[in-house]
């Protein structure tokens, strides 16, 4: 990736604000067009938001494109647009015990109007407030049952079933964290209280070793060039415990990088650092930060040197079986309208949030990781990825949901998937450009998931 160590977030003020305004139109556009019997909507097809049953964790992201639009642009219509559809829609997916998604879906709603009403964005409200505070309880401890292993030494397992840790899940992992700071734990057999946060922990602990590669010779494809690579799924032996085997689902293969893959790590970690910050030194202890912060930096690094293009856009695997006839790709932009493989902005914009959190993190040391968020996300905001075109229902243009299982519509005439949007991509584009507003303007309280007192 090139990475101008000149950019500010300052210089991308525009640009996101330009965007969290097209968010605004677009999140009205599916509003009015999309029928609710027809399921959540998922991603494009045609321009054309489809639904594609597998899991239910899309449909927190398109109320909360509403909301994050009203974050931005301070368009009443679009706050009340999401608290409505929150109040009406969402309560199924708080007691929803078959996911490993509630921390996309529920604090994507009901965490975003609870932050937005304690930064006095909504007027106060003591039972609106509880409302919020108890959907997001319910759904921590809810996700925290979802767990195989012991308390400590155990993870949250994806809808594959006990047998399966996901990578996706440390960016959802965070809602077991908001739930603990509102005080929720979770009441098990003989009325045991299982702390939400050292489930946090252990997930984290479990995803750092057996997701996250280190160049460390675990396998034949562990060598120190891809330091940072990340598989999928993992795989454990529910007899006894034990890991098996790397997997992908959504990858090329177990031994690739399926990049939005990589990316939830990126975000998941940088943000649960933030989260331990904000936390008393014998909740976060020394060596579960230090964990985290060499999972971070690791798959960041790999992001930056290996998985993506110059202009800091990835193509959907770094393993990805005709990547090479496109040659020598990281040292040209990505080109979303190649005949070989697709890219991924929605990859692209969950790591951008992620490379600036842990540079921001980091501080002096993390200089490089904050340039490389600014580069990622000055080509997502740009002309090239954002969906103008007024009868277009998503956001970000060129995202890639599911190639191995071909779900993902390739128009005629082409040979790749090319020109869609995704309700994770458009979301996580919202959010970092309320994320880049903030830290340009300097104003608003620093965006968080958490309550952090500042």
């Amino acid at each position: 990736m090139k990475i101008d160590a000149k950019l500010t977030a300052a210089d991308l003020a525009g640009p996101a604000a330009r965007a969290l305004e097209l968010a605004g139109k677009k999140a009205r556009l599916l509003d009015r067009q999309w029928d609710p019997s027809h399921g959540t909507p998922v991603f494009t097809a045609a321009g054309k938001y489809t639904s594609r049953g597998w899991t239910e964790w899309t449909q927190g992201f398109q109320y909360g494109l509403a909301i994050l639009a009203f974050d931005g642009t301070d368009q009443r219509d679009l706050l009340e647009l999401g608290r409505t559809k929150t109040l009406r829609f969402m309560a199924p997916h708080v007691s929803h015990t078959g996911v490993h998604d509630h921390g996309f879906n529920n604090l994507s709603s009901y965490g975003n109007l609870r932050r937005l009403m304690r930064e006095g964005r909504i007027a106060a409200n003591d039972w609106e407030m509880s409302f919020y505070e108890l959907a997001i309880k319910i759904s921590g401890a809810v996700q925290a049952a979802r767990w195989a292993g012991s308390n400590d030494d155990g993870y949250i397992y994806s809808f594959n079933g006990p047998h399966s840790l996901f990578i996706d899940t440390m960016r959802s992992l965070r809602i077991l964290g908001l739930a603990h700071q509102l005080g929720q734990v979770l009441m098990g057999e003989n009325d045991a209280k299982i702390s939400l946060l050292k489930r946090v922990a252990a997930h984290g602990r479990k995803t750092a070793a057996y997701n996250v590669y280190y160049g460390t010779g675990r396998d034949a494809y562990d060598t120190p060039a891809l330091r940072g690579r990340t598989a999928h799924e993992a795989i454990f032996n529910r007899n006894d415990g034990r890991f098996r085997c790397p997997n992908s689902q959504q990858g090329y293969s177990a031994f690739s990088t399926w990049t939005r893959g990589l990316a939830w790590a990126i975000l998941g970690f940088a943000e649960e650092l933030e989260f331990f910050r904000a936390l008393d030194s014998n909740e976060a202890p020394p060596e579960l930060v230090k964990t985290f912060e060499q999972a971070a930096t690791a798959t960041a690094d790999f992001y930056i040197d290996r998985a993506s293009a110059a202009d800091g856009i990835p193509y959907w695997d770094t393993g990805a079986p005709n990547l090479h006839r496109l040659g020598d790709w990281q040292s040209r932009n990505a080109d979303p309208f190649n005949e070989h493989e697709p890219v991924d902005s929605s990859a692209a914009a969950i790591a951008a949030q992620g490379l600036l959190r842990l540079g921001k993190y980091l501080g002096d040391g993390g200089a490089r990781y904050f340039s490389a968020g600014l580069a990622v996300a000055r080509t997502l905001l740009g002309d090239g990825y954002l969906a103008k075109s007024a009868d277009h229902q998503g956001l970000v243009l060129h995202s890639v949901y599911h190639r191995p299982n071909g779900w993902d519509y390739i128009p005629p005439g082409r040979k790749i998937p090319c020109g869609e949007s995704s309700l994770w991509g458009d979301y996580h584009a919202a959010e970092l450009a309320v994320y880049l507003q903030r830290l340009a303007d300097g104003k608003k309280p620093y965006l968080t998931f958490f309550d952090s007192g500042t």
